[in-house]
């Protein structure tokens, strides 16, 4: 019979190296991610990685949107039209401040999801499982690699200028942007939930 303690100790050490990884990876704000940015190689891996994510039905029913530099300027000023859409009155400052949002991080990609293509029976809970599921093989293959990332959402994601900039379709909706990039600062690891926070035991009922 195989030595079980060695048998058993590559595979230790690769949930062991899994646990690091995950243990690792913390969100950085955009603002603190700098150049260099995945080269091609890398953001193919990075982007591969969602589709390992789980996929009731196969819909495939998110896509990611490469928001290149040449871009920018066009996302920035859909930031500050979604910024006056809901505030007439913002100051220019303010309104500057929301473009501004559009340069941060090297690498900049935006997440959608779409609710009933495919098979309208799949709920659009389901797709948005799949979704953050994609995006965490992704952050976590990002860590891998050495990079920052960030999530970040807002109210300008519903906005009718940032949804017209994307041609989104009525059954589509813009999830989060994902942020990649080189981490200008670290940032002490944050205290995370114990499993006995969110782990409980279910007792049926008693007849």
């Amino acid at each position: 019979m195989p030595d079980r303690p060695t048998t058993m100790r590559p595979m230790q050490e690769t949930t062991e190296l899994i646990e690091t990884l995950m243990q690792s990876r913390q969100t950085i704000l955009p603002k603190r991610l700098s150049a260099p940015g995945p080269d091609a190689a890398q953001l193919q891996q990075i982007v591969a990685a969602a589709a390992h994510a789980p996929d009731h039905g196969q819909l495939l029913p998110w896509r990611f949107v490469l928001i290149p530099d040449a871009a920018r300027a066009a996302l920035g000023d859909a930031f500050a039209a979604a910024l006056l859409e809901r505030d007439a009155d913002a100051l220019p400052e303010q309104v500057e401040q929301a473009r501004e949002k559009a340069f941060r991080a090297p690498l900049l990609m935006l997440l959608v999801v779409q609710d009933v293509r495919g098979d309208a029976d799949i709920d659009f809970s389901e797709r948005v499982i799949s979704a953050g599921c994609a995006v965490q093989n992704m952050l976590l293959m990002a860590t891998a690699l050495g990079f920052g990332s960030a999530l970040t959402s807002g109210k300008a994601l519903k906005s009718h200028s940032l949804r017209t900039l994307f041609a989104l379709q009525p059954d589509e909706h813009a999830l989060c942007f994902v942020s990649l990039g080189t981490a200008t600062r670290s940032k002490p690891a944050r205290t995370r939930p114990t499993v006995a926070q969110y782990l409980s035991t279910f007792q049926a009922p008693t007849p």
